[in-house]
Parts: structure tokens; C-alpha cells; sequence
């Protein structure tokens, strides 16, 4: 529970403190503090000088009291009537020669906060004051009222732009007069790599200071050495790095030295996506050759198969969608999913159970649907559905208030919600996002983990009551639930439950998917206002700094919308047909079932599988062309079928027309044999793997070559192309694994070429397959043996002896469930995939060589003998 998690350290780091940065105001700066006593009644009998700290902010001015009973003050500058150290030669002038460094605040308005270190709402005191500060190193003073006066003239600005803009200034400057103290790098012998200005993220808040990056670690030091002098992070430890969008721009750095928690370890803001930029590549290059980053896809084929429970795919999603625990207005979005909080029973096999997943919140209601709908259809341009986003700020601290209450006095100035907006009830809240006229709020992940104190008013806070007199305390649970721990297990268990595994495809395409935008998300009805979206509004082309700051106000107080990581369908997660629900711990090798009019070869009986194989002899030959010397290795089909492409131990790659009968072109890359050749999608590139230890990439349309990726050690034996990922066989007994980059033809860029992963052997590798889902692949040694690989954990599945001699080729089903191989033993083998059992074998009369079969879109089996 990433948030919680972050306050109770918070708590133990800084327990003595009660300052913190949420006593600002949104978008507000801490700059510096002095020591000082606070004087009450100067002159009186009953004159009192508390003992404390006086922070001076961008928007206000506040005295922290040592001690506990006395409140925190907090003095807005727009509220102050004047400030100023006063001349001893003043007739009034409070302080003498021996209480100088003395500086009088008058104010018509300040804020008494944590009194008795009690959270509760601030209190406001009124009416015409003086406040008296005596700092302890008296040469500062005139430094300090400066600063206020400077400040002061910002806060009286009418336009919050040209506040914003005078107050950047003044940060800007104190941060030029600045740099890293070099003091502060952990060994003597670190080689500085950059230095940047930037802002440290924590929820609501953010903290300036400067940026500095070693050979061997991250630094960050605030300008105002709160709340430790600097945050230093050991490269070493960093597992995972990314670029995040904060307020509309690609300004943000997050840096996890975890792997799979959303709570990172710093998140940092910069001023120009250059400085970003350069940044982020430098802690890259450093880990590049230590992490493999996941994508979007790669985490989608790890929850379909089963190695990923719903609750750690969808904390993937949400990190690769820019959601983080530091930025509340992107913070991580979680769907509900029971519907039924009156039962006394939570039925998990009940389809009723269960909120539909295939809808957003919004489309829920039809009575309420035709009513938005009605009001969209009569909106001018921009049109939206919803007037409220399904993740806000307000909507998190609205679930989390009793943990973090902190956090809500600062998004609401000081004050709690109305007792009745609280959140009471798992009931009401549900029943009010399905009726209310502006509540479309989704879940957070805290609902699907182990800590309930969010549901608990541990804290004994005051958050006031309802309209019947009933205090608000603990949130209300529903019958079923015996107590908050059990209603987050049976919650988990609703989360993982086979119904929601079956559907939770759907909620995806809404959020994060191909229903997210466009006329998609029209026809879903999940349309919200632009501002929320992705590029929807370029903020470097407002000039106008008052709407420029109105706009990124609107977006902090509204939310926003993933990032869209899908654009076409997502698919369902497979689910075998005798589970009732799916566990993180269950690995299905099994990639789609087999339909209804579908055999299975298991369903077949021994004299079916004998016709099977028979029925193959049956095969006519159609066409034949001579048109290599020796024996052809590898053959490939342009999408329209009008070319055929093929490699031959004779070193050659030949373009063959079907519809002329003629060839058309010849081409050699070397004196060794071509053991295999694909087309890429498109039919604009082909690749071709060599003898000679290269793989080369030859442009249909310039007829040239293209590129050349010298990946392996010894022959490369065959290649196969998935997604943008090229697998390639050696006989330097590897497998490997490459993410690859298409080059420009119309320019100079080669490919790129990245390693995702190696899969070693025993001995020579001489063929490879991918199964439809590109998640399982297999290998046929020299020596007889196929390996069967889970190539998204890289792991072995299953190691079969079943050939003696050499595998010549091995292809998958079209389900994925059965693997067909052959070797120099006239073996035709039929492997079934999951369990690794032998099925069927027949013996032909003679070797079977390379390309003994082909899956061609047309269905035909191409065979060819040497």
C-alpha cells in the first residue's frame, strides 16, 4: 500500500517535526528558516516568548513552536497589512537594543494549526493583529523582510498568473546563487556527470533544489534543506526508471530501486525537458546492461498465461500509464468490481455479483446515461460526457482521509469534507457512483491489498456529523464482511475471482485501451473533457501565463486520463476449463482452447491418427521450379502471394514471380550458405540468417542490402520475426532474443538492435518456432533434443530427447497446444506442449531436410525433400 506505506515513514523519519510541506498551499515554495522566539504581549506583565522556527514561504509565513501544546501559525502574505523591522529610534518601536533582529508582521487574518499536535481543521483568527518575531542572528533581518516584501508584492498581484510568474522568478534566482555542494557525494574519487536545477514530487507538494548525477549515485539537495540536506540514491540499486508527464508537460523523472512496488524512491519535476531528458539517459546507459525494460505487451503475455495475478497486471498498467502514488491527479486507478454490498453472503460464482466490466461508471445507469446523453448531444464543441473525471485528487484523499488527513486539510484550505460527503459507507458510495448527477469515481488499489487502516479512524480524528447526529467514524462495511481485514480479502478474492478474469479485458480497452479516445470511446460512452487526455492541450503555445495557470489549477482539481497504452482490442486472459478462479501461481502453457467443432489430437482415436497421417502421402504436387544449385533452406511468401523468397546452401537469396513463372532477381551476401529467410510485415524488407555467423537485411524495393546484425558466434541456423522481435538459432548452442528497430530506406539509419535475452543450450541449435502468442517457443538441437522455452521469463519448460540426430524443423499447432517436429531419424513427432508427452510418431522412408512444412495463410503444407 504504496501511500500508506509512504506516511507511516514519513511519520518515522520526522516524528518530532509537526512542519511539513502540505502546510502550504497548492503550488507554494518553502524557501528558508531562522531560529526565533515568537513574543506575546512585549512590555506586559504577562509577556511570553515562545521558543520556535519561522519559515518563510512563497505565500505565507510560518512560526513552528518547539513545543507540542502551542499551535503552529500560519500567516498569509495577502492577509498581511504590513511588515517590517522596526528603527530603535521609533516611539513605538516594541524592541530595544537588547531584543534586536526583531521583525512585526500586522495581519488581518491567520490560521492556528496542529494545537496540542491534535490534525483537525485549522482554526481561523480574525481581525487586526501584530505578530512579533525576534530571530536569533539579528544581522538577517534586513534580508528576510526583503524577501517578505518581495513575496508580499507577488501575493497582491489581482492575477494569479502574474503571481505565478513573479514568485518563479524569485525561486529561479535563489536557485542561480546556488549549485550542489559537492561536500555531500558519498566518495571523494565520483566523477560528476551533470547538475541541473528541479523539483522533488510528493503528493501536492514539490520542493526545489538542485539535481546531481555521479558514475555512482543520484543526488537531490532541496534549496531549503527540508526535510533531510540531501537525498542521495545509489545507482546500483536503481531496478526501474521512467519519464512521466506532471502538469501536462513531459517534465517528470520517477526512479524505483524496487520491482514490482508503485511507492518509488525519489520523483523528480524539471524545468525543461532537455535537462530531463539527458538525465534519464545518463542513469539508462547505466543500467542498460543490467535491466530489461518491460512494455505493455510483454506484462499483457505474462497475465494472459497466468504468470501475473489481475491485481499486479493492472499495477504494471498503471505505472507504465504515467499513474504514480507521488502525483494524486495520476494516481493509480483501480475499477470496482463487486456490486453487492447487502448480502450477507458474497457469492463469487454469481455473475450479479459483479459490476460490469465491459462499461465505465458513467454507462452503468441507463436512466442516468440518457440524461448525459442528452446533455452531449446539445453541448457545443469541445463535447464531453462527464462533468467529474473517475480519479481526482479529492476522490483519493476523499477513500484515504482517515490515513491521511494531512493531505485533505491541504487540498481544502484547512477544512475537512462536509460529514455527509465523507466517505461513510462501501453501500452509499457504491449506490452514489451508480445515481449520482457528477460521481463517477472508480477505486484505488488500497481496496485490493492488505492494509485496512483507511477504514479505520485510528486517528481519533474530528470529522464531524452526519445530518441524523451520527459522528463519522469508522467506514461503514457491508454485511458480508466480518470485519476491514476480511473485506479486503474477500475484495482480493472478487479481484482474482474467474468472472473477472474473463472480463477485465473490457475495463482495460475503457481505461487504458482502444475505447480510451476517438470514436471508440464514443460509441463506449467514455468521454471526458479534453483537458484530461494526453495532448489535449499544448501549454508551451499559451502565452497568457493567467490561463496558463488557470488551466493546470483545472487539471489538478479534475484529474486526468492515462496514458493510452492499447489501440486495438485487448485480449481475454486464458483460463483452463476447470479452474474456478485463476492464481498467480498457475502457468497454462495452453494459449487458446479448442473450439467446439475442433478435435483435439488427444480426442482422436489410434486408428484416426493412423488416417491423419495417411492422408498426408495424399499431397499432389501442384508446380515445381529448379532454381538453385543445391538444397533450399528456407522459403517465404510476399502477403498478396505474388513473390516467393528463398535461401539455398548455394549462398543465394532469389525473388521468384508466381504469376510470370519467372526469376527475378538473385542476390549473394557471402560465399557460405543462407540457412533461412522471412519477410518483414509490410513486405518491404527481407532478412536472411548465414553460415557465416551474420544475419543480413535486404530492401525489396531499392534491391539492396540493408543492414547486417553480426549477433552470434558460430552459423546462424534460423531466424523468426514477432512484433518487432527477432529470434535467431546458432550453432554456437544460444538462442537469442532481439528487440529491433526497422531502418529508414529513404535514409542513412540502420537498424537497432537491442539484446532482450539469451536462451543457452547444451549444444548446436539448428531450428526455432514461436507459438501464436509469441509466448512459447521451441528449439531442435543436433543432438536430437527439443526445448521448450516460456520466452517471457526466459525460463525452460521442457527439456524432450525425442529424435535421434539432428531436429531438422519443429512448428506449433494453429491452437498452440501441439508441436510437430522432424529429424534425421525419418521421425515425424507430435508433441503435446504443455505436458511435454510424446503423442504420435511415424516413420517416413527417408529424411525429412529444412522447410518440410510451412503454415501459409492459405492453410497448404509445403514440403520439399534433399
Amino acid at each position: 500500500m504504496a501511500f500508506i506505506r509512504r506516511r507511516r515513514l514519513e511519520r518515522e523519519l520526522y516524528s518530532k517535526e509537526r512542519f511539513s510541506l502540505l502546510l502550504l498551499n497548492l503550488e507554494e515554495y518553502y524557501f528558508e528558516q531562522h531560529t526565533a522566539n515568537h513574543i506575546i504581549n512585549k512590555g506586559c506583565r504577562d509577556e511570553r516568548r515562545i521558543r520556535g522556527s519561522l519559515k518563510i514561504c512563497s505565500k505565507s509565513i510560518i512560526f513552528e513552536p518547539d513545543e507540542n501544546i502551542q499551535p503552529i501559525i500560519k500567516i498569509p502574505l495577502r492577509d498581511c497589512i504590513s511588515i517590517k523591522a522596526p528603527e530603535d529610534n521609533e516611539a513605538n518601536n516594541p524592541f530595544t537594543r537588547e531584543t534586536s533582529g526583531g521583525i512585526s508582521v500586522v495581519c488581518n487574518q491567520a490560521f492556528l494549526i496542529k494545537e496540542r499536535n491534535i490534525i483537525a481543521p485549522y482554526k481561523t483568527v480574525r481581525g487586526t493583529t501584530e505578530h512579533l518575531f525576534q530571530l536569533d542572528v539579528a544581522g538577517k533581518v534586513g534580508d528576510v523582510v526583503q524577501t517578505l516584501h518581495q513575496l508580499y508584492r507577488a501575493s497582491c498581484l489581482d492575477k494569479m498568473g502574474d503571481q505565478a510568474a513573479m514568485i518563479t522568478a524569485i525561486l529561479q534566482s535563489r536557485l542561480a546563487r546556488t549549485s550542489f555542494d559537492k561536500n555531500r557525494f558519498q566518495s571523494i574519487s565520483e566523477t560528476l556527470n551533470m547538475e541541473c536545477k528541479a523539483e522533488m514530487v510528493t503528493p501536492l507538494v514539490t520542493n526545489p533544489g538542485h539535481v546531481c548525477v555521479t558514475d555512482a549515485n543520484l543526488y537531490f539537495q532541496p534549496l531549503n534543506g527540508y526535510p533531510k540536506p540531501v537525498v542521495q540514491i545509489t545507482l546500483q540499486n536503481v531496478r526501474r526508471i521512467y519519464k512521466r508527464r506532471h502538469g501536462l508537460m513531459p517534465l517528470g523523472l520517477e526512479v524505483f530501486c524496487t520491482e514490482n512496488d508503485l511507492c518509488s524512491d525519489i520523483y523528480l519535476k524539471f524545468y525543461s525537458c532537455q535537462d530531463r531528458d539527458e538525465l534519464y539517459f545518463l542513469i539508462a546507459t547505466y543500467l542498460e546492461n543490467h535491466i530489461t525494460e518491460h512494455t505493455a505487451e510483454s506484462y499483457m503475455l505474462q497475465w494472459q498465461r497466468g504468470h501475473l495475478s489481475n491485481y499486479e497486471y493492472l499495477l504494471h498498467l498503471n505505472n507504465l500509464a504515467d499513474r504514480s502514488c507521488n502525483d494524486l491527479s495520476q494516481y493509480p486507478v483501480f475499477p470496482w468490481i463487486i456490486a453487492d454490498y447487502s448480502s450477507s453472503v458474497l457469492d463469487l460464482t454469481k455473475p450479479e455479483t459483479f459490476r460490469d466490466l465491459s462499461k465505465p461508471i458513467g454507462a452503468l445507469n441507463k436512466e442516468r446515461l440518457d440524461r448525459l446523453l442528452t446533455r452531449y448531444q446539445e453541448m457545443p464543441e469541445p463535447k464531453f460526457m462527464y462533468g467529474s473525471h473517475y480519479s481526482s485528487p479529492g476522490y483519493v484523499l476523499f477513500y484515504l482521509v482517515r490515513v491521511a488527513p494531512e493531505y485533505m486539510l491541504c487540498l481544502q484550505n484547512g477544512k475537512f469534507d462536509h460529514a455527509d460527503r465523507t466517505f461513510n459507507s462501501l453501500a452509499e458510495t457504491w449506490k452514489n457512483c451508480l445515481d449520482g448527477a457528477t460521481d463517477f469515481k472508480e477505486l484505488i488499489p488500497e481496496f485490493y491489498e492488505n492494509d485496512s487502516s483507511f477504514l479505520v479512524n485510528s486517528l481519533k480524528l474530528d470529522l464531524g456529523k452526519r445530518q441524523g447526529g451520527k459522528t463519522v467514524e469508522d467506514v461503514e462495511l457491508p454485511p458480508w464482511a466480518s470485519g476491514p481485514d476480511d473485506f479486503l480479502q474477500k475484495s482480493r478474492e472478487a479481484l482474482e475471482s474467474q468472472y473477472v478474469s474473463e472480463h477485465l479485458h473490457e475495463w482495460i480497452d475503457i481505461v487504458f485501451g482502444y475505447k480510451q479516445k476517438g470514436t471508440e470511446a464514443v460509441a463506449a460512452h467514455n468521454v471526458f473533457h479534453p483537458l484530461t487526455y494526453e495532448g489535449g492541450v499544448d501549454l508551451n503555445s499559451i502565452m497568457d501565463p493567467n490561463e496558463k495557470v488557470a488551466l493546470l489549477t483545472q487539471i489538478l482539481e479534475f484529474g486526468q486520463t492515462p496514458k493510452q497504452l492499447f489501440t486495438i482490442p485487448h485480449p481475454q486472459r486464458i483460463l483452463s476449463k476447470s479452474s474456478s478462479r485463476t492464481s498467480i501461481h498457475s502457468v497454462s502453457i495452453t494459449e487458446s482452447p479448442v473450439s467446439a467443432n475442433e478435435e483435439s489430437f488427444e480426442d482422436l482415436t489410434e486408428e484416426s491418427i493412423t488416417l491423419a497421417w495417411n492422408n498426408i502421402a495424399k499431397l499432389k504436387l501442384d508446380e515445381q521450379y529448379k532454381i538453385h544449385k543445391e538444397a533450399i533452406t528456407g522459403i517465404a511468401v510476399t502477403g498478396n502471394g505474388s513473390s516467393v523468397f528463398t535461401t539455398s546452401q548455394d549462398s543465394t537469396l532469389k525473388m521468384f514471380s508466381k504469376d510470370s513463372k519467372t526469376l527475378q532477381r538473385s542476390v549473394s551476401f557471402s560465399n557460405m550458405a543462407l540457412s533461412s529467410c522471412l519477410i518483414l510485415p509490410g513486405d518491404t524488407t527481407v532478412i536472411s540468417s548465414s553460415w557465416d555467423n551474420h544475419i543480413y537485411f535486404y530492401s525489396i524495393a531499392f534491391g539492396r542490402r540493408q543492414d547486417i546484425l553480426m549477433g552470434h558466434d558460430d552459423a546462424v541456423s534460423k531466424i523468426c520475426w514477432r512484433d518487432g522481435r527477432l529470434y535467431s538459432a546458432s550453432w554456437d548452442s544460444t538462442v537469442k532474443v532481439w528487440h529491433c528497430v526497422p531502418g529508414e530506406t529513404l535514409s542513412n539509419k540502420k537498424h537497432h538492435f537491442e539484446l532482450l535475452a539469451e536462451l543457452e543450450h547444451d549444444v548446436s541449435v539448428n531450428t526455432i518456432d514461436l507459438n501464436a502468442a509469441n509466448t512459447i517457443l521451441a528449439s531442435g538441437t543436433k543432438e536430437g533434443t527439443i526445448s521448450i522455452w516460456d520466452v517471457t521469463t526466459a525460463t525452460m519448460l521442457h527439456q524432450l530427447p525425442y529424435h535421434s540426430g539432428t531436429v531438422f524443423d519443429a512448428a506449433f499447432s494453429p491452437d498452440s497446444r501441439h508441436l510437430l517436429s522432424a529429424g534425421e531419424d525419418c521421425c515425424f513427432k507430435v508433441i503435446d506442449v504443455q505436458t511435454g508427452t510424446l503423442i504420435s510418431s511415424v516413420t517416413a522412408d527417408e529424411p525429412q531436410s529444412t522447410n518440410f512444412f510451412s503454415y501459409y495463410p492459405e492453410s497448404h503444407l509445403c514440403t520439399s525433400e534433399t
